[in-house]
């Protein structure tokens, strides 16, 4: 699979300086972690989830969670879990008849030409594991892993202990998402011990620890509070303090840090293919940027582009999404501009191992070689697997590319 694998490779080459690169469910973690991107949650208990899958990875998803904690009632988790086994067996039939084929260049945006996504799924508790995992059989093997709820050292030893367990049964590597959204963390006399528990738990299972996510709704709840379409996030105080001390302990860019994943956004409007109107002409038409934009706020989006952009500054990769009209516009804000990877390559230039200061390529700004050092890794991982825009294409062209099928 591969960002923006969902268009015509003739399409791709007119928007990247730097395609995306392919990579599978068995790429090295640091890369998966990097290419997550909009991971689409849905619930487990949708009768056609398997054609689902598919039908958005043809559109440009490449990894969701499979949910059988707070988006489905509690009485339905055991019909749930039996939904999941036959639509997983369903997956790995269609990808066994499939075969290794490559695509051809005319399959791009049809389900039946699309890679199945990297699939999670999202347990309540740590037995759900080892018992999905026997029951899945062989098609276990369409599972990259799940996400843990709740997660706390003491309780997140426990799910990090079955996915170990689940993880030797099945002979197959599993990851873990911890979902970091308890109220101890929330609140300010508990969250600095909670905070250094969840550090030494994960710590433990670096290995198998993709990337943690933030729960910012559970955030939310446990004061009464619901951010508006126009608010970001980081407009809700008691919650931007919380996303900055896990980034602080947790997401560090020293070796000791993990991947840390954007909040919901849990705005929508009923109609998935929105923009459509808007980018029936060519996205390369002159005030097209203005056109969109005013689109985007006109369908309640302005604030999910502004939330994007400020996870990127504050150190989150990638974001939990809801709804598959929030995946365009993460991925298109997820592609390196051609200004940032000069100014990356640049800075890790091998003649400037030594240190100092030199005038960016673009010559709008200064680049410190050893404070800007690992920024400019962190940027050349995400060029990988979201590719590098052409010097002459923005957001507003990634955006309308990714919305075309």
């Amino acid at each position: 699979m591969r960002h923006f694998g969902h268009i015509s490779p003739t399409a791709r080459e007119g928007l990247f300086h730097k395609e995306p690169c392919t990579f599978t469910a068995e790429s090295p973690a640091r890369m998966l972690s990097v290419a997550l991107g909009a991971t689409l949650y849905s619930p487990a208990t949708r009768p056609s989830l398997a054609d689902d899958v598919l039908k958005q990875a043809a559109r440009g998803v490449v990894s969701m969670v499979l949910c059988l904690e707070d988006s489905i009632d509690d009485a339905e988790v055991i019909d749930a879990e039996a939904n999941l086994i036959r639509q997983f067996a369903a997956l790995a039939a269609r990808d066994a008849a499939s075969g290794p084929a490559p695509r051809h260049e005319d399959d791009a945006g049809s389900a039946a030409g699309a890679d199945v996504p990297l699939l999670f799924i999202r347990v309540r508790e740590p037995a759900q594991i080892t018992d999905l995992v026997r029951r899945l059989g062989d098609s276990v093997r369409m599972l990259s892993g799940f996400v843990l709820p709740k997660f706390t050292e003491e309780r997140g030893r426990h799910f990090l202990e079955a996915l170990a367990e689940a993880e030797t049964a099945c002979g197959r590597r599993l990851f873990a998402m911890p979902v970091l959204e308890s109220p101890e963390l929330l609140h300010l006399e508990t969250r600095g011990d909670i905070l250094r528990g969840i550090a030494r738990s994960v710590d433990k299972y670096r290995d198998r620890v993709l990337a943690l996510r933030l729960g910012v709704t559970d955030f939310c709840s446990a004061y009464g509070l619901r951010r508006a379409p126009d608010m970001t996030a980081y407009d809700v105080h008691i919650v931007a303090s919380v996303i900055a001390d896990v980034v602080n302990v947790l997401g560090r860019a020293d070796g000791s840090g993990f991947t840390i994943t954007g909040p919901v956004w849990e705005y929508f409007r009923r109609q998935e293919r929105m923009f459509k109107p808007q980018l029936r002409r060519s996205p390369f038409l002159e005030g097209r940027a203005e056109e969109l934009r005013t689109a985007l706020i006109e369908h309640d989006m302005d604030g999910l582009l502004r939330e994007i952009e400020l996870d990127r500054a504050n150190g989150l990769l990638g974001k939990t999404c809801i709804h598959p009209s929030h995946v365009a516009p993460v991925h298109a804000l997820s592609v390196v501009s051609h200004e940032e990877f000069t100014d990356a390559q640049d800075i890790l230039s091998p003649e400037r191992g030594g240190g100092g200061v030199l005038r960016s390529a673009y010559t709008n700004k200064m680049n410190e070689v050893k404070p800007h050092r690992a920024w400019a890794e962190r940027t050349l991982q995400r060029a990988e697997v979201f590719g590098v825009a052409r010097e002459d294409v923005g957001f507003v062209d990634l955006l309308a590319a990714g919305l075309t099928n």
